[in-house]
């Protein structure tokens, strides 16, 4: 199984860094492989909404993208990890995400979904902030589904993990950290397997 997993937060060592590295733990790469992406290291320019994608479903502009676009149609599993920032996802999570416009006009438009490899196409939302409220995990958790649902994930799980504000105090939270690495060992269960199989 094919497990991207993508960091959208800009601080090294911060809470959603030390957050997704916990729980890429309890993947077992001889089993499976994971590619993860720190999105603040990449060069990815922001959508442009020029159209150019709408008959194609391909992205004309040439950075770093070019590489998600890749390791996103061959996932089985999808992991997206993002500070809240103003009730939404980080602006380097926002940015990869906007750019997947070129994979919803090849869904929505040229009718052409992204084929599962027969494992099933799952996610899972790691969501780290400061504000107690929900409010902010329920905005952002709002923007990745429509991510997921457009790259061919019809179902994913969300982790909120709350009123974690200062950096590496997702730390004095082992209950997050205990969450977070249960739903990817729920994550990496192959539901298209035959009973018995």
């Amino acid at each position: 199984m094919r497990i991207v997993a993508f960091n959208g937060s800009p601080r090294i060592n911060g809470n959603i860094d030390i957050l997704l590295s916990e729980s890429l733990k309890e993947i077992d790469l001889s089993v499976h492989e994971v590619i993860r992406y720190d999105l603040n290291k990449m060069k990815i320019t922001p959508c442009q909404d020029c159209g150019g994608c709408d008959k194609t479903g391909k992205c004309i502009i040439d950075d770093d993208m070019g590489k998600i676009y890749d390791a996103i149609r061959f996932a089985d599993r999808v992991i997206v990890a993002t500070p809240i920032f103003f009730f939404s996802v980080s602006a380097q999570t926002k940015a990869m995400i906007d750019r997947c416009q070129a994979l919803w006009c090849e869904r929505y438009l040229l009718k052409r979904d992204i084929s599962d490899r027969g494992f099933g196409r799952k996610g899972l939302l790691l969501l780290v902030g400061g504000m107690k409220k929900e409010i902010g995990a329920n905005c952002a958790d709002a923007c990745v589904k429509a991510f997921f649902r457009t790259i061919s994930v019809p179902k994913h799980e969300t982790v909120n993990c709350l009123g974690v504000d200062e950096k590496g105090a997702i730390l004095k939270h082992p209950d997050y950290i205990y969450m977070a690495r249960n739903a990817v060992k729920r994550l990496l269960l192959n539901n298209n397997a035959r009973e018995g199989s």
